[in-house]
């Protein structure tokens, strides 16, 4: 697990049950209703853009997104849905920051408490970890064939803060405002971008035992379970 935790992406698979293509389109749908508040046009809203690229991917309908665009531009006539966060601790003291988009806060807490209640961990109170974790751009660079040291070179002249190596590639992080401008920058360099997303980056990675990342890994699978959750992060190295 990184620290700002792979289980944030959606898995995708050819044998995926028309319950978990539900799941996966309603997620989605909330990704891009949140976004399109920030306005409704890909082209000057980063994470909208972001949020449509995924829905696409995922072969989610054109119609279905155009809906998910009104309705988070006040265009739509059904419940407003907001972006909620909510907090708490995991196994090991390990921090767990939840993106969430609902229509009924409400009840997006209860059942996060009821989650946290069952795994014997329990939610915190606003800023209780949020305060462990900062917004970057993270993009996954495919090296094909390049060093990590060509790479490294390539980010730097585009902008980028750091660079590190990961299961899932090398990757590229930067500031939120430039996290788009280095991404162009690095696809015109002939580097290959595998994905690229805004995500909350743990400060300080902690380390848990084997057994408490089992237990971890099957709390982050319950909470991503619940309709309303987007994006789970964690702490964890």
């Amino acid at each position: 697990m990184s620290g700002h935790s792979r289980w944030a992406q959606i898995k995708r698979s050819k044998g995926v049950t028309d319950k978990r293509k539900g799941q996966l389109f309603s997620k989605l749908t909330r990704a891009v209703t949140i976004a399109a508040r920030n306005g409704g046009d890909p082209n000057f809203n980063v994470t909208l853009r972001l949020a449509i690229t995924k829905a696409r991917e995922a072969n989610m309908p054109a119609d279905n997104i155009d809906r998910a665009i009104k309705k988070g531009t006040g265009e739509g006539s059904e419940a407003q849905i907001k972006e909620a966060f909510y907090e708490g601790f995991g196994p090991g003291g390990s921090a767990i920051l939840i993106q969430a988009a609902t229509d009924k806060p409400t009840r997006t807490l209860s059942d996060l408490r009821t989650i946290f209640s069952r795994h014997d961990v329990h939610l915190g109170g606003a800023n209780s970890v949020s305060w462990m974790f900062e917004q970057r751009g993270v993009i996954v660079v495919d090296p094909v064939g390049k060093s990590k040291e060509d790479v490294e070179l390539a980010a730097i002249d585009a902008g980028a803060e750091n660079v590190e190596e990961s299961p899932a590639g090398i990757e590229v992080h930067t500031k939120p405002n430039e996290f788009d401008v280095v991404r162009k920058k690095l696809e015109a360099s002939g580097l290959k971008v595998s994905s690229s997303e805004l995500s909350m980056i743990a400060k300080n990675p902690v380390t848990l035992s084997d057994d408490e990342v089992t237990q971890l890994a099957t709390l982050v699978d319950a909470i991503d379970e619940q309709e309303d959750v987007v994006t789970v992060y964690t702490n964890v190295q």
